[in-house]
């Protein structure tokens, strides 16, 4: 992420990045960052399980990291396929 971000770009920015994504997933990323809520109180209230809680949460980081950083999304199968390819480069 650039450090020469005014605020405004900063919060065009994480706007930009909660609209992309989906209603459930922006709704637990809010859920946990402004209403300060556990992954359990949120799995309670939707009906997920905790590690499904902590999946959409940690989705939601990347999301917002890719729009900070104002590069496209990354299909999660390109992800794993780097992840792969590094692996049997070592």
């Amino acid at each position: 992420m650039s450090e020469n971000l005014t605020e405004a770009e900063i919060i065009e920015r994480l706007e930009a990045g909660l609209q992309r994504m989906p209603k459930l997933r922006r709704e637990i990323f809010l859920a946990i960052r402004v209403d300060d809520l556990s992954y359990a109180e949120i799995a309670e209230r939707t009906g997920l399980s905790v590690s499904q809680v902590e999946r959409h949460f940690a989705r939601s980081m990347v999301t917002l990291l890719e729009a900070f950083d104002g590069r496209p999304p990354v299909p999660w199968w390109k992800r794993v396929l780097r992840l792969i390819t590094d692996r049997r480069r070592r």
